[in-house]
């Protein structure tokens, strides 16, 4: 049976240092959510706490509604699957899955069904007797989610999983999980630093920037309406520019972009007179031939720089003023730009929001 977890004013030190600051999440039975930050930035460290390999300095950790945070990891029943798959060598496929379940001291009748049963899942029923060192990087992964699975754990923590796949295995196994854990309906905590796997695979996602959750949202949200710059500039590719709201009306602020080009905006609290940073998405940027349009609303006159193909689309930077504009543009039938023509990039108001 799935659980919850619930992470309470969590906060973990290494002697002056602050890795893990004011931490407070709830996660709901059968939920995927993934811990997504840069190296260094605490996501690894808060997963171990969660498996009881670190104690919290201070705060609590409840699974359903059990304290766990004074709890050995071996008493906490929780799976766990590394990026270095940390199988027994000299053990086999059968054996490594049925670890857990030895050490429970579980029926061997028990053990054998339960095995059976995992090595179907990952579908690697069929390699019980062969040994790790007889396996590809992919299949090790997938026996060693089926030991982390076989004695029904409440909840799932994965650790840089398919970080040691090539990408061809990484976007299979992406798929792979996501079924199991949906026919397993097992609660999920996912550690990646690559976007794509969290917004991929993610109920929701909790962007973790130098110890702290910065924010916590499902992929459409976290993706379309960051909450500031760190967000918008770690999570996907963006285009971040200096503004200033000169006024607001009708909910929008009228904005000056880059200090050239007069703008409208969604807002996110700022006033007249406020400086902030107009954020807008590389494909909801247009590019065409430079016209002369004086005052138009978001729009730049610049240069291409570079313009590189990519099969289905073209990304383009475009140089504008000290500014330089990413656009990604898809290619059918449309025109296509060269390095050193001048064009005029321009995006709808709906579109772009200004961040703190």
């Amino acid at each position: 049976m799935s659980t919850s977890l619930e992470m309470k004013n969590i906060q973990k030190f290494y002697g002056p240092l602050h890795v893990v600051k004011d931490f407070d999440l709830h996660i709901q039975p059968g939920e995927f959510v993934t811990f997504l930050g840069p190296s260094g930035s605490g996501k690894t460290t808060a997963l171990k706490m969660i498996a009881g390999f670190e104690t919290p300095t201070s705060g609590d950790i409840f699974l359903g509604k059990q304290s766990i945070v004074d709890l050995p990891a071996y008493e906490r029943g929780i799976g766990m699957v590394f990026q270095n798959y940390a199988l027994f060598p000299h053990m086999t496929v059968a054996e490594n899955v049925a670890f857990p379940l030895t050490v429970r001291k579980a029926p061997r009748q028990e053990t054998k069904e339960k095995v059976d049963r995992a090595l179907e899942l990952v579908k690697m029923e069929q390699y019980g007797g062969r040994y790790p060192n007889q396996l590809s990087g992919g299949q090790q992964q997938r026996i060693a989610l089926a030991r982390a699975i076989v004695f029904n754990p409440g909840i799932l923590l994965m650790d840089e999983p398919l970080g040691a796949l090539d990408r061809h295995l990484r976007e299979h196994m992406k798929i792979e999980i996501m079924r199991i854990q949906k026919q397993l309906n097992v609660t999920v905590v996912f550690v990646t630093h690559d976007q794509d796997e969290a917004l991929t695979m993610s109920d929701r996602i909790a962007v973790i920037n130098e110890g702290r959750l910065v924010q916590v949202d499902d992929s459409k949200s976290l993706y379309g309406k960051p909450k500031n710059r760190f967000v918008a500039s770690f999570v996907g590719e963006s285009n971040i520019l200096p503004c200033q709201v000169e006024r607001v009306e009708n909910g929008a602020g009228n904005v000056t972009v880059a200090g050239i080009a007069p703008g409208v905006a969604q807002l996110t609290g700022q006033s007249g007179g406020d400086r902030g940073w107009l954020f807008v998405r590389p494909e909801h940027i247009d590019i065409g031939p430079r016209q002369p349009s004086p005052g138009s609303i978001n729009a730049l006159d610049g240069v291409v720089e570079n313009a590189l193909f990519l099969g289905e689309m073209t990304r383009y930077l475009v140089r504008c003023g000290d500014e330089t504009i990413t656009v990604k543009q898809q290619n059918r039938g449309l025109g296509h730009f060269p390095g050193g023509t001048q064009v005029t990039v321009s995006w709808k108001p709906q579109d772009c929001t200004i961040l703190n």
